[in-house]
């Protein structure tokens, strides 16, 4: 082997003193089942010690933390290059930034236009353009003919009479006017009034200049530079012609020193980088400052109910007792004024209705005067005076919603920036490009000649940064995209663009399953792009379960046979060519097609089921959509296909609306049909299931409730006189005060990211050493606490209460996590799982019921469960969705898993592509009526998982065979 980076005894968390070689400069795919160690290995062990090196190397300052830096349980590592890491999460949480911020896609765009952009006058329409006397003189040469050289003369606040002297004492005795010269003083003497003043400029005659060739050019710039200096920047040089001994214009050419329309005279701020920036005062839209959004007052928040009146609490703002005494004024003026209090509001008139938002016509005083109603909108002005206060702040935050700036129409930019054009388009057009679309936009502009030279190291760098997103399978992303809004996949995918872009060598770049959130037929080219960074001269590790990722690697790492405590060995190191690695094992093709046989059935309009109708949120174009009750459905398609919009936006949202939650903006559709069909939706995202760094499995799940009675109940709590109450993380008598029982302290470094290191007074203990002291068995609280779920159960086997959770959370596959482990660092995929191990157990969750008591199902919206699991794993999880179908409930889940998507009741397949290509239903049906549609790329992924023939014609041909058979 060539070099390597050499691991030697590797004993962080459950790693069982591994030792290996991770070849340098390849592409390293580190597997095995859940809680086998990968990250313990890949990004606690190796990731770590390279980030603690690097340290090493910064500042004597810096240096001081260092001896706070945890080293890694690890005998020694050798040849290790400088390290990144590319996580799942998505840690950004500024509005401000974007697609194009991450990547740079925007530096180098407002680098573009500040270079060759061109500032197009919105009142004429012209080019503006700096003049100068070489230029001027250039366009007068082309057009040979007499010209008077004049110069726009400002009297500022001189009257016409000192104006006309000034100009003769300076030499200028002749005036431009009506297309005709006349003198300077015969002007003043016909503007009347001594002290009147000129209302536009006196046009000054220079010179006069006969242009026949070159032999002029001298005596044209002379009197072009003495036009710009008398006329403040401008001049304007008119070409007359005779006829029958009268002259008259037959062009005008006016220039411009200063960067004005020369048309127009309306002055132009001169592209520069900072113009362009939505970040920069000099950019930003005033009235947004850069938001692209302002905030105004939902009336559909504040009166969600039309059908009440007055007097039955219309406005819901005012049925706090907080604020009830404004809905008891409300009802008594409104007897004064004969506004009817019992008329519901949609039945109200505009008078009624004005009255009620607006108040009483008048001034208003800066004090509130109890005979004069200030109205809705004058509450929530008195309220904005008030937003010192916490709780008011809140108040305010549940009424607003965010609409688009009237003033930049959401382009985020000053008018002055709006104006810079490139090939027709101003920044702000370009920002609502998908990567694909400004692709296209980069070829056309690149045969430009200005821009082709001008700007030709801007437009390498652009195309080399758009190349690469658009290889990690995010082109249907446009560059303004809020990056806070991205998946946790989208936004690792992200970053390894950028890595891409910076052309970093000699690198050792660490990423977290970097095919979450991709088709199948997308995870293929995600390889090339690996494979690119690697040419480079990198090493990349990569944790992975995508059998076409690790086919792929130069090297492939297992660790297993199991997770948690039967994890962390090494079981297989080598070539992917020769790997036959247990965690990879799935079902044949042939059996995985005969289950999908037996279950395929037709699901018709009479079946019962949720439809949605006219969905047309973001890019679903108007589609109507089944989802059959009392099945697992999965919505599948290529990345930006609208499967998110769909079934978050558009389902979720409206059921959260006609429960009366306004709070959330729903989808755009015509309507939704059968939600009384499921007593309630519950949405399990990626996100985490609290923020709190205190909680943990234990907490969620009310396991930590139980075990801190079997703590009180010991004989030496008893002795001591330490309750339950002692043991808790939130409450100060049994806590660590220095860490406030999470066992961590956060520094800030300032000049790096903050550094999380162990708490010194209890050591990471969390608990002060009286507490630790007490024992239930042979282990402390902490060491309870250290116990991974599977080893928990053993330990309380003879506790049923207990025992009943922590199986919750085996049967979806996080046996392998700690009961202390904060939920700040599981994975989206954890998260999600964890909690979906709170509705198995039903004391937690109760099902909903109907006025007779009777218990209804729920719908469930899963968004890629998969995601961490290895074939292995995803097995055990259909199992525990599978019985949660059984019980009635409906299961819509958001997929690109062949396998998972193989044992579906039900899938929509939407596309064809992502973006403007998607929103479209491609395919629905059985995953064999998927398997069988030509158009779709699941459907072609499906067929090779079922090993059917690649012609959906031959597909239905082999689905007869199977099913005789």
């Amino acid at each position: 082997m060539d070099r390597c980076i050499s691991i030697r005894g590797a004993r962080t968390h459950n790693l069982a003193d591994i030792s290996l070689d991770i070849p340098r400069d390849k592409l390293t795919v580190v597997t095995g089942v859940s809680g086998s160690g990968k990250s313990s290995l890949v990004f606690d062990t190796l990731y770590a010690e390279g980030q603690r090196r690097y340290v090493q190397s910064l500042s004597t300052y810096a240096r001081l933390f260092l001896q706070r830096m945890e080293r890694p349980d690890v005998d020694a590592i050798s040849d290790i290059p400088p390290a990144l890491a590319i996580r799942q999460k998505n840690t950004i949480k500024n509005a401000r930034s974007t697609v194009g911020t991450v990547t740079e896609i925007s530096d180098y765009l407002r680098l573009l236009y500040a270079t060759v952009g061109l500032t197009i006058c919105p009142r004429c329409g012209r080019e503006v353009s700096r003049d100068s006397v070489e230029s001027g003189a250039v366009k007068i040469l082309t057009e040979p003919g007499l010209y008077i050289v004049l110069a726009p003369f400002e009297a500022g606040s001189r009257s016409m009479l000192d104006a006309a002297n000034y100009l003769i004492q300076n030499g200028y005795h002749r005036l431009f006017d009506n297309d005709a010269i006349t003198e300077t003083a015969e002007f003043a003497a016909r503007a009347g009034a001594a002290d009147a003043r000129p209302e536009a400029p006196m046009m000054v005659v220079v010179d006069r200049v006969s242009v026949t060739g070159e032999a002029e050019v001298e005596r044209v710039r002379e009197a072009l530079e003495k036009a710009f200096y008398l006329g403040a920047g401008r001049a304007r040089c008119v070409r007359v012609e005779r006829d029958n001994g009268n002259t008259h214009t037959a062009a005008t050419l006016d220039f411009d020193r200063r960067f004005n329309c020369s048309n127009c005279a309306v002055p132009f701020a001169e592209p520069s980088s900072a113009l362009f920036s939505s970040n920069s005062p000099i950019g930003a839209c005033p009235e947004c400052e850069g938001f692209g959004r302002t905030v105004e007052l939902d009336l559909d928040k504040v009166i969600p109910d039309p059908k009440l009146s007055i007097r039955q609490g219309l406005v819901a703002t005012w049925r706090t007792p907080a604020y009830r005494e404004m809905n008891d004024w409300m009802i008594k003026l409104a007897r004064r004024r004969k506004i009817r209090t019992s008329a519901p509001y949609r039945e109200m008139t505009d008078e009624e209705k004005s009255w009620l938002l607006d108040g009483d016509p008048g001034p208003r005083e800066k004090k509130w005067d109890e005979t004069v109603w200030p109205g809705i909108h004058g509450f929530f002005k008195w309220l904005e005076g008030r937003r010192y206060k916490t709780h008011v702040r809140i108040l305010l935050a549940k009424y607003r919603r965010f609409v688009t700036c009237a003033v930049c129409g959401g382009a985020k930019l000053r008018a002055e920036a709006l104006n810079v054009w490139v090939d027709g388009q101003s920044i702000a057009d370009v920002g609502k490009l998908s990567i694909r679309e400004l692709v296209d936009w980069l070829d056309k502009i690149a045969s430009i000649p200005e821009i082709a030279t001008r700007a030709a190291v801007v437009m390498r760098e652009l195309r080399n940064r758009v190349s690469y997103l658009v290889e990690v399978g995010l082109g249907y992303l446009t560059v303004e995209r809020q990056a806070r809004t991205l998946s946790g996949g989208e936004a690792q995918r992200i970053h390894l663009a950028s890595a891409l872009g910076s052309l970093l060598v000699g690198t050792l770049y660490a990423l977290d399953e970097p095919t979450v959130g991709l088709h199948a037929s997308d995870a293929r080219r995600l390889l090339a792009v690996l494979h690119h960074l690697r040419d480079f001269g990198n090493t990349v590790v990569v944790v992975e379960h995508d059998p076409a990722m690790i086919a792929g690697a130069d090297y492939v790492v297992e660790l297993g046979p199991g997770g948690g405590s039967e994890g962390g060995q090494l079981t297989y190191a080598g070539s992917p060519a020769k790997a036959e690695l247990d965690s990879m094992a799935t079902s044949p093709g042939r059996v995985m097609l005969m289950r999908a046989l037996s279950k395929r059935r037709k699901f018709t309009r009479r079946d019962p089921g949720i439809r949605i109708v006219g969905a047309r949120e973001h890019n679903l174009d108007d589609i109507e959509v089944l989802i059959p009750a009392g099945r697992m459905v999965c919505v599948t398609g290529v990345s930006g296909s609208g499967k998110s919009s769909l079934i978050e936006d558009v389902l979720y949202n409206n059921f959260l609306r006609r429960g009366g939650d306004n709070s959330v903006e729903q989808g755009a559709c015509d309507r939704i049909e059968g939600l009384e069909l499921i007593g309630d939706m519950v949405h399990m995202g990626q996100e985490l299931p609290t923020r709190s760094m205190r909680s943990n499995p234990a907490t969620y799940l009310k396991i930590y409730d139980e075990i801190r009675k079997l703590f009180a109940a010991t004989a030496e709590a008893r002795r001591l006189g330490v309750t339950a109450r002692q043991f808790s993380f939130n409450v100060k008598g049994g806590r660590c005060e220095k860490c406030s029982g999470t066992g961590t302290v956060t520094i800030e470094m300032h000049f790096m990211a903050d550094l999380e290191v162990k708490c010194e007074v209890c050591d990471g203990r969390r608990f002060q050493s009286h507490i630790l002291a007490i024992r239930l068995g042979d282990l402390s609280i902490n060491g309870v606490l250290d116990l991974t779920v599977e080893d928990a159960r053993a330990f309380f086997i003879r506790h049923p209460a207990i025992v009943k959770r922590l199986d919750a959370l085996i049967a979806v596959g996080l046996g392998y996590l700690r009961l202390g482990q904060t939920t700040s660092t599981l994975s989206g995929g954890e998260a999600q799982r964890l909690k979906l191990a709170r509705f198995l157990l039903v004391d937690l969750e109760p099902a909903p019921l109907d006025a007779d008591g009777k218990h209804l199902p729920r719908m469930f919206l899963l968004d890629e469960p998969t995601t961490g699991l290895s074939s292995t794993d995803i097995r055990r999880l259909i199992k525990v969705l599978t019985r949660l179908v059984t019980e009635g409930n409906t299961l819509v889940v958001i997929e690109h898993n062949m396998e998972f998507i193989a044992h579906a009741d039900y899938v929509i397949d939407l596309g064809p592509g992502g973006g403007d290509d998607g929103g479209r239903v491609v395919a629905a049906g059985s995953p064999l009526d998927i398997a069988a549609c030509e158009k779709s790329e699941t459907g072609r992924e499906l067929r090779r998982l079922f090993g059917l023939p690649e012609r959906g014609r031959q597909v239905r041909s082999a689905l007869r065979l199977a099913a005789g058979a």
